[in-house]
């Protein structure tokens, strides 16, 4: 008996890493040390740190894996998977600087995962990461033949004192919130239960004029290198990424306390994805926004005279942000009203 009578195929291993190699090797600059296919890669810090703090992060996209499995759909993923990493690198004031990736499969198939690896190399340049590498692991027996699961890890720097803590978060501070037009990765068993399972994948999702299966795997939006811009040249107390547990539950996590967020829904509309999602679920308002981002996808909180600038920065950016709250005294919490 041999490996592969076991399920577990080394010529397509290979086949898949020489068919990656142009793309992980494109988000490669010179900081990289190291080879294309050896058993680890480094990077070296970028000049102009005086007192350099690595951070690191993991995550992955979830089940919104599975649902694009079913769909057939998997190429935007990579942008999923890279912006819940560097995204939260950018939520403490951290440069993302490389990013190794993790992918697990049922039965290695070089033509279906080699899209999925050059997406999440696309994205990783987008962000101007470096993928350093990564392992693919087939499970042979324990997976499905299509089935996988996808996650990262990434590292960061930035000057130690130079974190962005939310310690100088006080009243009458402004709360700026990005603009996310989609789910991006999070809620997605909820999705699939309450949506997926009921209308199917190709049918039209009410109001997006796009099939459940398109407006629900639209691709994440990477804030990091629009937030670093703005640190650069703006005073910036507290940043949030909005993922799992939405406004309420992310910005909490930055609140000093005797502060509170009151966050005015109203200042914005959601995109039409959250409202077809909890009509045809039959989700309440304050479960969709427990759960997902509802149309905010990065919060910044800063001093008032500040706001606008921040606004501006982003806007300059390709981002879409105003002001949708302001900090108050009370106890440590977000109030959405």
């Amino acid at each position: 008996m041999t490996y592969r009578d076991a399920g577990v195929d080394l010529d397509a291993a290979d086949r898949l890493v020489e068919r990656i190699r142009p793309a992980v090797t494109s988000t490669w600059g010179r900081l990289v040390v190291g080879g294309f296919g050896g058993f680890a890669a480094g990077i070296k810090l970028p000049p102009g740190y005086a007192d350099p703090v690595l951070m690191m992060t993991t995550d992955g996209v979830g089940t919104k894996a599975e649902v694009a499995r079913r769909a057939g759909m998997i190429e935007g993923l990579g942008y999923d998977l890279v912006a819940m990493c560097v995204d939260d690198l950018a939520a403490v004031g951290a440069r993302p600087l490389a990013l190794t990736d993790y992918l697990a499969v049922g039965q290695l198939d070089p033509d279906r995962l080699e899209p999925l690896v050059r997406s999440i190399a696309a994205a990783c340049s987008e962000a101007g990461v470096a993928l350093l590498g990564g392992e693919t692991a087939e499970h042979p027996g324990v997976m499905e033949p299509d089935e996988f699961d996808l996650a990262a890890a990434a590292l960061g720097v930035v000057d130690a004192g130079e974190e962005v803590t939310g310690e100088g978060i006080g009243a009458g501070d402004a709360v700026i919130g990005v603009a996310s037009p989609n789910l991006r990765s999070n809620g997605f068993s909820l999705v699939r239960t309450a949506v997926v399972d009921r209308l199917g994948l190709d049918a039209e999702l009410p109001g997006t004029g796009r099939t459940v299966a398109e407006a629900v795997l639209a691709p994440s939006v990477i804030y990091a290198p629009a937030v670093l811009e703005a640190l650069l040249r703006i005073p910036i107390a507290g940043l949030a990424h909005i993922t799992g547990g939405g406004i309420a539950g992310n910005l909490v996590r930055v609140l000093p306390e005797g502060v509170m967020a009151a966050i005015d829904t109203a200042t914005w509309t959601p995109p039409a994805v959250f409202d077809a999602v909890a009509e045809v679920g039959g989700i309440s308002h304050d479960e969709m926004f427990r759960t997902f981002n509802m149309g905010i996808g990065f919060v910044t909180v800063t001093a008032r005279r500040h706001a606008e600038r921040v606004i501006a920065s982003f806007g300059a950016s390709g981002h879409e942000a105003w002001q949708i709250g302001e900090i108050e005294l009370g106890p440590r919490s977000v109030r959405l009203v």
